[in-house]
């Protein structure tokens, strides 16, 4: 049996409900088998309603060994009230989409569905609804237990594992250690590895301009970045750099890498999305389940008029069942010998 993905919808005030409906109903080159949507059905048939397509939005039966595939199958948590406006931060809307993407955590640490994808939520919103944790990735972590994580960014071309993530750029910069920056790259390793890839190249970008020009432009390559390097190539990691950012992402497209180790948010998100933010996937490294999600947000200016696109989401399911597919294969291969 083919375990389902499970497929939470996001805020349900945002484009959330649009795109997961948007992304389960467009033809793709690549099926992602079963999937099961944990949300809202009535929210859900009022974005079918909203895009103006047919389709049977329905209760997921009791067993997920044969999912329909031709129908939204929908594992309803909680209550929305009726009248729960699109486009506004609402506690109501911000609750329920962490009851959502809980009970998918859950789910996926019980080994019921096969990973967790996850439709964009509104951290204000979290916020209001008296959630905990300030986004995904923190909630992520304590729910899981995990010890260590990162974030990876990906599309098919590139991929980019982040040191700093939601910091201010002077936060950023003070916030790297060599321990943090050889963790990171520690953790990418174990995860191409994890899918495949016996020796992974992993290029680390540096920081400075020039990877800071022998000192003259920053002497953050000399302190933290190389020693992290080299500390990991002691350890039998096939790392290497600092490269400066401004070359090493369109060598890692040509083929020459693996992955990149970026060293703040926007230097590892802008390759990206500059390539396409409909084909791009956030997966989150080092937890003990798979969970990738779109590279975008709640997206408020436009939700509720059918104008959103599912592209990315459709993008990271398909990411989430090869990742899935990867390391099966990947354990199999190691059990055989």
């Amino acid at each position: 049996m083919t375990r389902p993905l499970a497929l939470t919808m996001g805020d349900p005030a945002g484009i959330g409900p649009e795109i997961v409906v948007s992304a389960l109903t467009t033809a793709s080159d690549h099926a992602p088998g079963p999937v099961v949507v944990l949300g809202d059905l009535w929210r859900l048939r009022d974005a079918a309603a909203i895009l103006g397509v047919d389709v049977a939005v329905v209760a997921a039966p009791g067993s997920w060994d044969e999912l329909d595939p031709d129908v939204l199958s929908v594992v309803q948590i909680g209550e929305l009230p009726p009248n729960l406006p699109f486009g506004q931060v609402d506690a109501r809307a911000g609750a329920a989409s962490f009851a959502y993407f809980s009970e998918g955590v859950a789910l996926a640490l019980q080994g019921r569905v096969a990973a967790v994808v996850t439709a964009p939520i509104q951290k204000e919103a979290w916020q209001a609804g008296g959630v905990p944790f300030p986004d995904h990735t923190s909630a992520l972590v304590a729910l899981t237990g995990a010890e260590r994580h990162a974030m990876m960014l990906a599309n098919d071309e590139l991929s980019t594992v982040l040191v700093t993530i939601h910091l201010a750029l002077k936060d950023a910069i003070g916030a790297l250690t060599q321990q943090r920056i050889e963790a990171t790259i520690e953790i990418a390793h174990d995860e191409m590895r994890s899918r495949g890839i016996a020796e992974p190249r992993i290029a680390v970008a540096a920081l400075n301009p020039h990877a800071g020009e022998g000192g003259m432009f920053g002497d953050e390559e000399i302190r933290l970045i190389g020693p992290a390097i080299e500390a990991t190539r002691a350890a039998g990691i096939r790392a290497s750099g600092p490269y400066p950012a401004d070359t090493v992402f369109m060598r890692a497209r040509r083929g020459e890498f693996d992955v990149v180790i970026s060293q703040y948010h926007d230097q590892g998100l802008i390759p990206i999305k500059l390539l396409g933010i409909e084909n791009g996937v956030n997966v989150t490294l080092g937890l003990p389940i798979v969970r990738t999600s779109v590279d975008h947000g709640t997206a408020m200016d436009i939700a509720g008029t059918g104008t959103a696109s599912g592209k990315s989401l459709q993008y990271a399911i398909t990411a989430a069942r090869r990742i899935v597919d990867a390391k099966t294969r990947t354990l199999r291969t190691r059990g055989a010998r």
